[in-house]
């Protein structure tokens, strides 16, 4: 069934709207596209592009695109030498879309559409004709081949039913939420340095995410792209699985094991803006159709692509269809929508004279609006339980307010502030870290106004940003201290989580899409130094595991009574302690995390409750790659007992441990733990209860 969305009524939110299926094998007809004219189509895969089908008996083809102001369109191919007078076709109606069924065309046959118009769009000028990739092809040759691919409609054989069904259970906003973001071509490579395919990735990648705790794994866009340096933002095909790691049918199983083995899978979407080739969406039918006008008005600035029109109703159909497609068709359990506070202004990035105001003499793109509002009405009605990131960096608000309240819909938006504002203060050396306190405890003033999601994505390790270890100052032993830190204080802040590959095993190079991880860093036939590599990864599993398993990290991500400090005011010491809390307050995890060089002797914080506290983890333990762990001990040891005082440097401090003996208490083991904060560590313990 091909699912439409109903035209927004002033009484409440569209709805859907069931309508039969396009039989191929029928010729198509002018009223197949009036939800597409209109911007309610959700399923325009089913109508344009190449269907292999059978008409009159025998096996072939139908091909279908939308070029309204072309004068001509012929389907070229490997099938008829690319001659563009071999295969005309024919326009369907007033709809701008053109049709030919070709006999013997099947699945695997490469093809393009040869659009011929007038010069510069000129509908009287001379005649241009230019071979253009399918718009809705499922499927791409491999670069530098620009065709596309007829690929079979058949439906895979999934095997992951009961994963679907349980997606609104994993989705729920008391459920944990920790992505591990992949570039698939460089996570690892062949020793021939060729790239992994998706088959492979499915036996060697996500075994490995899984073991480490992640509940997701995040792609950087797999819709094909001819240029390799875009990372996939640069998108082409908005219905192709990239032909780098395999065919369509392999990506599915990849998707399929990733359910199997209890990953969710998220993958990075473009809607935003499209690559600039001209064998793609540009100048489509001799003139601007996808684009924002003409240039330089449609180009971006920033990244020389092409912002879409969404002012236009039939761009809106075709990327309501794309995030629909890859929901559907290959189970995606979330799409991370790139580049949000590009769509919403106009401005963006641009200076007085390069942008036009809207319709009201405002800045915001009303279209773009629209669209984000439909297009989470629309995953959130048809597919419960897949999720919505933004990736959104201005003061928008109401990104991940429900669209009947007036927001965006969305259901995490990307923290950029926390993630500014952290790595300023980790990426400064610890003397100067009392005057930058603010920056640390800023994030909990907006925390709760989205839900958030914390990143330390691609973005921050490519560009001479440098690798997260190694914006860490200091020492070696002080860089991986300061990057478990780092990532303690993440895993306990609130907000879901998002590391970029390669963070986890403190990888030293900035990323490249060249190359693969240095893999040789944590093993110990190749490194030396192996230990303190693999025990940032152990540092990560088990960071991932408790906040799984303890829902006062998870369950209240995002309701300020999650979240209590104890002590946010201790800049001097660069010092912080707060609670997470269970639901109902029935129990809580402490967290103290010191952010200086030094340590502190008889450090004490204030308990909400007395009695004894046990160390879940300690960044400093040595199975973290740290020299001296939080050991319990007895109530007094030189008045309160040891903690970790003689840690070496950068290590952070233990569990909430009390500068003021919480009443009734006589300090102790987690008080005790708080006796001697180690430099640049970080410890968690879990505050038991009363009888």
């Amino acid at each position: 069934m091909r699912w439409q969305i109903e035209q927004k009524k002033t009484s409440g939110p569209p709805g859907p709207l069931q309508t039969p299926a396009r039989d191929p094998s029928f010729p198509l007809k002018a009223s197949d596209f009036e939800a597409f004219h209109a911007g309610r189509e959700s399923a325009l895969h089913d109508l344009l592009g190449a269907h292999p089908c059978e008409r009159g008996g025998e096996a072939g083809t139908r091909f279908a695109v939308w070029a309204p102001r072309a004068r001509s369109v012929s389907v070229v191919g490997s099938f008829n030498a690319w001659d563009g007078t071999a295969h005309p076709m024919s326009p369907v109606g007033d709809a701008g879309v053109w049709e030919r069924f070709l006999p013997g065309v099947g699945p695997g046959d490469l093809y393009k559409f040869q659009v011929g118009s007038g010069t510069d769009g000129a509908p009287d000028g001379p005649s241009l004709a230019v071979d253009k990739a399918d718009p809705l092809g499922r499927a791409a040759e491999l670069r530098p081949g620009t065709a596309s691919r007829v690929a079979s409609t058949a439906p895979y054989e999934w095997t992951d039913a009961a994963w679907v069904g349980a997606r609104p259970e994993r989705a729920a906003p008391d459920a944990p939420i920790s992505i591990y973001e992949v570039h698939p071509g460089s996570w690892r490579r062949h020793a021939d340095g060729s790239w992994l395919g998706y088959r492979a990735l499915a036996r060697e990648l996500l075994p490995y995410a899984a073991d480490l705790g992640f509940t997701h794994i995040e792609l950087l866009p797999v819709m094909e792209h001819p240029y390799d340096g875009s990372w996939g933002y640069q998108t082409v095909g908005y219905f192709a699985p990239t032909s780098r790691y395999g065919p369509p049918d392999d990506f599915a199983h990849f998707v399929d094991e990733a359910h199997r083995l209890g990953l969710g899978v998220v993958l990075d979407w473009v809607p935003g803006h499209f690559g600039p080739d001209l064998h793609g969406l540009r100048t489509f039918d001799g003139a601007p159709l996808y684009e924002m006008g003409e240039e330089p008005r449609a180009v971006h600035p920033d990244w020389g692509t092409l912002a879409f029109d969404f002012s236009r109703p039939e761009v809106v159909s075709f990327l309501l269809s794309s995030a629909r497609y890859w929901i559907e068709r290959y189970h995606a359990d979330g799409l991370r929508v790139d580049a949000v506070a590009s769509m919403l202004h106009l401005d963006y990035s641009r200076d007085e004279g390069e942008w036009e105001p809207n319709e009201l003499g405002g800045r915001e793109n009303l279209g773009a609006i629209a669209f984000l509002r439909t297009l989470s009405e629309m995953v959130h009605d048809r597919f419960p339980g897949v999720l919505l990131f933004a990736e959104e960096s201005s003061a928008w608000p109401g990104v991940t307010a429900p669209v009947d309240g007036g927001g965006l819909g969305f259901d995490f938006k990307w923290n950029m502030g926390w993630m500014n504002d952290t790595l300023r203060v980790l990426a400064a050396p610890p003397e100067r870290r009392p005057r930058l306190h603010r920056h640390l405890t800023f994030s909990l003033h907006y925390a709760h106004t989205e839900r958030h999601l914390l990143p330390l994505s691609h973005d921050e390790v490519v560009h001479l940003k440098r690798s997260l270890l190694e914006k860490m100052p200091g020492t070696d032993e002080e860089k991986f201290a300061g990057l478990r830190l780092l990532l303690g204080y993440m895993w306990t802040h609130p907000g879901a989580k998002l590391l970029f590959m390669g963070g986890e095993i403190g990888e030293r190079r900035e990323w490249n899409e060249d190359g693969a991880l240095d893999w040789r860093l944590p093993d110990p036939s190749s490194n030396p130094a192996h230990r303190a590599h693999r025990g940032l990864r152990r540092w990560v599993r088990a960071l991932n595991r408790l906040y799984g398993g303890e829902p006062a990290l998870h369950a209240l991500d995002h309701a300020p009574e999650g979240f209590e400090w104890l002590d946010v005011h201790d800049a001097k010491r660069s010092v912080l302690s707060y609670v997470r809390w269970r639901p109902e307050w029935e129990e809580g995890v402490i967290v103290v995390a010191n952010f200086s060089a030094t340590a502190w002797p008889g450090y004490r914080v204030a308990l909400p409750e007395a009695g004894p506290y046990r160390v879940l983890l300690d960044s400093g333990d040595p199975e973290f790659g740290g020299k001296r762990a939080c050991h319990s001990s007895g109530p007094r040891g030189g008045g309160l007992p040891p903690r970790a005082s003689r840690l070496a440097r950068r290590r952070s401090p233990a569990p909430g441990f009390p500068r003021t003996p919480a009443p009734g208490s006589d300090g102790g083991p987690l008080a005790a733990r708080g006796q001697e904060q180690g430099r640049g560590r970080l410890a968690v313990g879990r505050q038991a209860r009363l009888s």
